[in-house]
């Protein structure tokens, strides 16, 4: 399932920033696609909150940092103006590890790791859509995590490139490559215990 455009008008952050604040949407490359449904499922919510418990706790005293959504990531094409940029996501869980990149407005420039719970509406929209913005602006490592069929799709950036995606179980412990120190405890997350 794909998520619906908001309308067929290519749109900027600047615009973006107008918009209601309960309207969920995201831009790719000036496209506004809305999030339904307005509220994740308690699976979803429950996993994402796992995820970000446990990274801000290995992060503890480190330089990176951990943010869940909402929080936006703005990422421009060149050295385009915030108000002119047309990519803006929301991804479930994401670290930062250049904190130059974290404004007051989310921030700005990719993230070092990203994951996204996956949902029925929104899993085409992770998958193909956002994969292909996470590699073209340098996200070292893009997770997807499937709450239902309980299984986890890594990419790891190689040469520019997403290379081949490995897909594990959620079970055991799995580390953030591109964050040395970072393990993830499947075990703990619901549905495991």
């Amino acid at each position: 399932m794909s998520l619906p455009w908001r309308d067929t008008q290519r749109h900027t952050y600047g615009e973006y920033l107008t918009w209601p604040d309960d309207e969920r949407v995201e831009l790719i490359d000036g496209i506004a696609y809305i999030k339904e449904p307005p509220a994740p499922s308690r699976l979803h919510q429950e996993l994402a909150g796992e995820l970000y418990f446990q990274i801000r706790l290995a992060l503890k005293g480190k330089p990176c940092r951990a943010y869940i959504a909402p929080f936006d990531v703005r990422l421009p094409e060149s050295g385009e103006a915030d108000d002119d940029v047309t990519t803006v996501v929301q991804p479930d869980v994401l670290i930062v590890c250049d904190r130059d990149k974290l404004d007051d407005r989310g921030m700005r420039g990719a993230p070092a790791w990203v994951a996204e719970v996956l949902s029925p509406t929104t899993a085409g929209h992770d998958r193909y859509r956002k994969l292909s913005v996470y590699e073209r602006v340098g996200v070292k490592e893009f997770w997807l995590v499937d709450p239902i069929d309980r299984m986890l799709t890594i990419y790891r950036l190689q040469g520019g490139h997403y290379g081949s995606a490995a897909v594990l179980e959620l079970k055991g412990r799995t580390a953030i490559a591109a964050v040395p120190g970072v393990t993830i405890d499947w075990d703990c997350l619901p549905g495991n215990s």
